[in-house]
């Protein structure tokens, strides 16, 4: 009988060449679909913050939207989408981010948070950090107060996490893959 307990990583799978030649791709859809790697993946997320006042939650599109929800009804708080420019309704911030190769805009709505509000930042992935930076520069222009950011994957060889410390965010991951 095999007693070894599996980790989020274990869950997590590898697609090769997605989505172009030479990257793997670090796939938590996998994670997502198994109930036990899920709960597990929520709980350890929260785990560093236990006892912490968080007001809200907010998730970097897209995959941060699903992770973000669970741990914001676990905490009987709100829930923040920040999103790709075009896709919110209504009046919005906006903060343009580089790209590997060009721009990209994300969008949160102005009255998502009110100045003071404690709010943890979430997402599946931490590569260059460049998204998550930009949600940063958002929350922080409407007076958040960002407890944290967590993420299921860090990838340190793009350097997102020293990128996201830089700023004095404290980073929490739960895995780490090596390479792009």
């Amino acid at each position: 009988m095999n007693t070894t307990k599996k980790t989020v990583k274990d869950y997590i799978r590898t697609i090769v060449d997605f989505p172009h030649e030479g990257i793997l791709f670090r796939d938590v859809t996998t994670l997502f679909a198994d109930p036990r790697g899920f709960r597990m993946c929520i709980d350890q997320l929260l785990h560093p913050y236990a006892g912490e006042r968080i007001d809200k939650v907010v998730g970097l599109e897209a995959r941060g939207f699903i992770i973000g929800g669970a741990i914001a009804h676990q905490l009987s708080v709100g829930f923040v989408p920040i999103r790709k420019k075009g896709k919110l309704p209504g009046k919005t911030l906006a903060q343009a981010y580089k790209l590997e190769y060009g721009e990209a805009i994300m969008e949160v709505h102005d009255d998502a948070v009110q100045p003071g509000e404690k709010v943890l930042v979430v997402d599946d992935l931490l590569a260059t950090g460049g998204t998550a930076e930009a949600g940063i520069k958002l929350l922080e222009q409407m007076g958040a107060d960002i407890i944290g950011c967590a993420f299921i994957i860090d990838l340190p060889d793009l350097g997102g996490r020293k990128r996201l410390e830089a700023l004095g965010m404290d980073v929490e991951v739960l895995c780490e893959f090596e390479g792009l």
